[in-house]
Formats: C-alpha cells, sequence, structure tokens
C-alpha cells in the first residue's frame, strides 16, 4: 500500500509519539521511513543589527544542533524497530512547506505528523502546521494526537 512513509517531527512528546506510530506503521509495511525536521529561517525582527552577525550563526548551529538530536533519536529508535530510515533536516522553511517540499522531492506516498488538536482561538492564533500540510497535500496525511 505505502512503500515510502514521510514522517514529520519537531521533538516534541506528541510529535515522538508520532513517529514511534509510523516506525511500526513503515515496518508492518515493509516499507522505508523518512524522518523530518524542519526549522524556520530568523528574521530580521528577531535581532538588533548589532548583534545580527552573531546571533545568526548561534541561531543556526543551535538549530542544526537540536535537529540533529532530533533525527538521531528518531532514526535509533527506526534502527531499533529494524525500520530502513533517513533522517534529513530542512533548514530556512516554514515547517509545512518544508514537509511538502520534502514529501514530494524524496517521492513519498503518506504524511505522517501530529495534531495538538487546537481548535477555536487557540487555533486562530497559533496556526496549525498539520492543518496547512492537511490542506495543501496532494498525498495522504495521517494525523495522530
Amino acid at each position: 500500500m505505502y512503500s515510502k512513509i514521510l514522517i514529520a517531527t519537531d521533538g516534541s512528546q506528541l510529535a515522538k509519539k508520532a513517529v514511534e506510530h509510523g516506525l511500526k506503521l513503515a515496518g508492518s509495511l515493509e516499507a522505508t521511513a523518512v524522518i523530518v525536521t524542519v526549522t524556520e529561517m530568523w528574521t530580521a525582527l528577531d535581532i538588533s543589527e548589532a548583534w545580527q552577525q552573531e546571533t545568526i550563526a548561534a541561531y543556526e548551529t543551535g538549530a542544526e544542533r537540536s535537529a540533529q538530536a532530533i533525527l538521531d533519536e528518531a532514526t535509533e529508535l527506526a534502527a531499533s524497530l529494524g525500520v530502513a530510515c533517513e533522517g534529513h533536516h530542512v533548514r530556512d522553511r516554514h515547517p509545512a512547506e518544508g514537509i511538502l517540499e520534502k514529501a514530494e522531492l524524496e517521492d513519498c506516498d503518506l504524511i505522517v505528523m501530529a495534531s495538538h488538536g487546537r481548535r477555536g482561538i487557540k487555533k486562530m492564533l497559533l496556526g496549525s502546521e498539520t492543518a496547512e500540510v492537511i490542506s495543501l497535500s496532494e498525498k495522504p496525511v495521517l494525523v495522530l494526537r
């Protein structure tokens, strides 16, 4: 049914549950898993001009370190479950865009991700990457809460 499953994670506890579920699904289908974490680009509003170069470098170093830790944990779980897995850090992208682009590039046939299940004003104020992926994806999306 599915041969290549993209599993999106931000490293949160909820996302870790989606990673585990997605990896178990991949294992049961003998599919390859593609684990993706996305880090957004800093904005000029985030920093003052005087500290710009130092802050950009510190942000990029921290984002890379965090993404690698997230991917290492997910790929270790995949190995323990016997699932073929690739880890990818998508840099400087809006999360939903990065997830959708990577799913296309890697020719994935299913996207697995978590949702906090926010509703009403919280959803409007905080947004929902999952809702954006669902609305823009041409591929099936499995959402876990």
